[in-house]
């Protein structure tokens, strides 16, 4: 009997969905019907591939009454909030857009003797491996270029958002993407690393915990496959002492807060110059006790369970410690706390780096508030993490954020926001977020591998 792969849902422990898995056998062969469905795709013209892709992200988007509450199903986060469709959208149409001059040849030169010129062609069959805390705008960041770009897709999403590759591929097939090129998969750990090992896939993206970029990578040695990783953070917020208090409280704690702190870009450690540390923790601490906490099937419920008992679990461990440790919880324990997913939210001061919710990334509604007297002591602060994804810096002095910047070991500065991805900009980290890029143009030329021409001309 096949090994059945399920989705609890965190509302109220139920399975949600179940699927079984494949066998290596079926896997090699689904893997091997993308590898034949490429060139074919590839060969098609550009505009012809890009018409099709955002076809089928038009198709998910009409989708979106069903897919609200599924989510909230499979992952908790609240129908008030309406999905994913906009920034799914969003990414998907500037890859579109830039996708004709993302992918055109360099011109190298041409005389009467020589042309020679570079072109971007397709890694061939990409692995993409999806989060479940934002199911679909994960997934398209890779998805949508990689299949612009020529290559044939094969995806596997987390078990806790089981259904939304069947989704994406189904709506994507419907608007005219051939269904050997864009196909879904339910695997498990060993018949992925078999599949790896194997040079199934060219190219291999995933988005998830350290533990399985190092899986993957393992899987990956002596291949020669291409892995890109993006592997979560422990993401920094700085108040200066002239910036705008309101909007810095306002953005840090939704960045630390929103989607049950479950965010790859989230915010997980604040640290606020003196002259405002008060106010700040005061403004904080007042938001966060106006969350209502609950089912999130409810429209006036601003705050879902996390999306697994052991996910939270984790996350009362590291406040647990803490307080043991002397940090100061300030938000009481909410009505609807279970002790299982569904968690208080937590805003935690007296906090130092010999804690684990200072250093471990928690991944969870808990955030901690330092106070600090210099930039030299923010930085050294905000470099003191294992992570690098983002640093949001508050302050009205652009140069001043541009020079700290620099000098923060982060593969994303914001200034006076948080918690975006714009896909203008590449989404790439450093340490143990991992490497690679995606989005923007550097996203193209990651899901392309250069092929240099030199042809020489016949003359009379």
């Amino acid at each position: 009997m096949s090994k059945m792969l399920q989705c609890i849902s965190p509302i109220d422990g139920s399975v949600f969905a179940e699927r079984p898995v494949l066998s290596l056998k079926a896997a090699q062969e689904l893997a091997a019907r993308a590898r034949g469905a490429q060139a074919e795709w590839a060969a098609r013209p550009l505009a012809e591939r890009t018409a099709l892709v955002m076809a089928g992200v038009a198709a998910v988007g009409a989708m979106n009454d069903e897919v609200v509450p599924e989510l909230a199903q499979m992952m908790g986060r609240p129908v008030r909030y309406g999905g994913e469709f906009g920034g799914f959208n969003e990414r998907a149409s500037h890859m579109a857009a830039i996708a004709a001059e993302a992918l055109a040849d360099i011109e190298v030169g041409e005389d009467a003797t020589f042309k020679r010129y570079i072109r971007r062609v397709p890694q061939g069959v990409v692995f993409v491996v999806a989060p479940w805390n934002y199911p679909y705008m994960t997934a398209v960041n890779t998805v949508a270029p990689a299949l612009i770009a020529g290559n044939a897709v094969v995806l596997k999403h987390a078990t806790q958002t089981l259904l939304v590759g069947e989704r994406m591929v189904s709506a994507f097939v419907s608007a005219g993407v051939p269904e050997d090129v864009f196909q879904n998969i339910f695997l498990d750990h060993d018949t992925t690393s078999a599949l790896i090992a194997g040079r199934a896939f060219d190219m291999v993206n995933f988005t998830g915990s350290v533990g399985g970029g190092r899986a993957m990578e393992r899987a990956a040695a002596g291949t020669f496959t291409a892995v890109a990783t993006e592997l979560g953070g422990k993401d920094p917020g700085y108040v200066m002492e002239d910036a705008d208090l309101d909007a810095a409280v306002d953005t840090l704690i939704d960045g630390a807060m929103f989607n049950a702190g479950q965010c790859c870009c989230g915010i997980e450690r604040i640290y606020v110059h003196a002259s405002l540390y008060d106010a700040f923790v005061e403004k904080a601490v007042t938001i966060v006790r106006g969350y209502t906490l609950g089912d999130p099937m409810d429209p006036e419920i601003t705050m879902g369970p996390m999306a697994n008992v052991r996910f939270a679990e984790e996350v009362r461990a590291q406040i647990d410690e803490a307080v043991a440790a002397g940090a100061t919880a300030h938000i009481a324990r909410m009505e609807a706390d279970d002790g299982g997913a569904y968690l208080t939210p937590q805003i935690l001061t007296d906090v130092t780096h010999d804690m684990r919710v200072m250093r471990d990334e928690s991944f969870g509604p808990v955030v901690g508030i330092m106070k600090v007297s210099s930039d030299d002591e923010a930085v050294a602060l905000m470099n003191d993490s294992h992570f690098g994804l983002t640093a949001s810096l508050w302050t009205a002095d652009l140069d001043r954020a541009a020079s700290i910047g620099d000098r923060i070991e982060t593969g994303t500065v914001f200034m006076n926001r948080a918690d975006y991805l714009d896909p203008g900009l590449c989404w790439t980290g450093c340490k143990d977020t991992g490497r690679g890029g995606g989005l923007s143009i550097i996203g193209f030329h990651n899901l392309t591998r250069p092929k240099s021409y030199h042809l020489k001309k016949v003359t009379s």
